[in-house]
């Protein structure tokens, strides 16, 4: 539970890290691609082993590490236009709602079973995530923009469902840093294809601020990403469990958070949704 409970604390620092590049004015889309620079830095700084590039690519899980990459940016940039087109809440409850489909995946593909209670509170972890998110005046999803969250959904559900499944089939625990460094190293590859495109296009406008923005999110980044993969080894805990406790959680200490350090208002369905949270977790995880 430890391994989790950090993967929730690194994954909610990002949210109030994503608040505080707007407050400062950092440009999200320079800041997360040196993010991921920073990222698979720390990775490699935390490997035992010796470390050759060359032998990287040789690794059973190298392949699923470059469509991981690809998938945070694309996804990342799938997020922020929800964000822009059809609402923030939107795009968050698309988000964590994704969590269906590694839980779906876990049950057919590992035989992982559930149990009564277990089911229900994952639909209990459904509607938390829903309610906790939702936010008053929000206006309805256009019909030419539905694809959107819908993208959104499936994107991040088949990061956490591949997390799983590399992780289950193919990395040693000793390789789990080596194995982060180069998901998030792909993912910066794809976000300098980004930059030169928009070089040539003479958009680019990169600074130091936003370099700065980019470590400061790059560390806990990592970190969400390689205390998750350490969860998912607990043999107390399914899969299913594992993505359900930690999906809510983030929901519920962001919602914290949001309230002691920027001084959101939460409403009477917020912390409904908060409350649905707490009992859709004892559920899942003590019975």
């Amino acid at each position: 539970m430890l391994y989790l409970a950090l993967s929730v604390l690194f994954s909610s620092l990002i949210f109030v890290i994503f608040k505080l590049f707007q407050v400062y004015k950092i440009e999200t889309l320079y800041a997360i691609i040196t993010n991921y620079f920073v990222a698979s830095v720390v990775g490699l700084l935390f490997y035992d082993g010796t470390v050759n590039v060359s032998q990287i690519p040789q690794k059973s899980w190298f392949w699923g590490t470059f469509l991981l990459g690809f998938l945070f940016i694309a996804v990342f940039n799938l997020m922020a236009a929800t964000a822009q087109r059809v609402g923030v809440s939107v795009a968050s409850v698309a988000t964590k709602m994704s969590l269906v489909i590694p839980v779906i995946f876990g049950v057919f593909v590992y035989q992982e079973t559930l149990g009564t209670i277990k089911v229900v509170g994952i639909l209990l972890a459904l509607a938390a995530v829903y309610f906790a998110s939702i936010k008053h005046g929000r206006s309805g999803v256009k019909s030419n923009s539905l694809w959107l969250p819908i993208l959104v959904f499936l994107g991040s559900g088949c990061i956490d469902t591949s997390l799983k499944y590399i992780q289950e089939v193919y990395i040693e625990e000793a390789e789990f840093p080596l194995f982060s460094a180069t998901v998030f190293g792909s993912a910066a590859l794809v976000g300098v294809l980004l930059i030169i495109i928009k070089a040539i296009k003479g958009s680019f406008t990169g600074n130091l601020k936003n370099v700065i923005g980019g470590v400061a999110l790059g560390i806990p980044n990592y970190f969400s990403i390689y205390f998750l993969l350490k969860a998912l080894q607990n043999d107390q805990l399914n899969s299913a469990s594992v993505f359900t406790i930690n999906n809510v959680a983030i929901v519920m200490f962001s919602t914290f958070l949001g309230i002691l350090l920027f001084k959101e208002s939460i409403s009477t369905k917020n912390w409904g949704g908060i409350a649905l949270a707490i009992i859709s977790i004892v559920l899942v995880a003590f019975f």
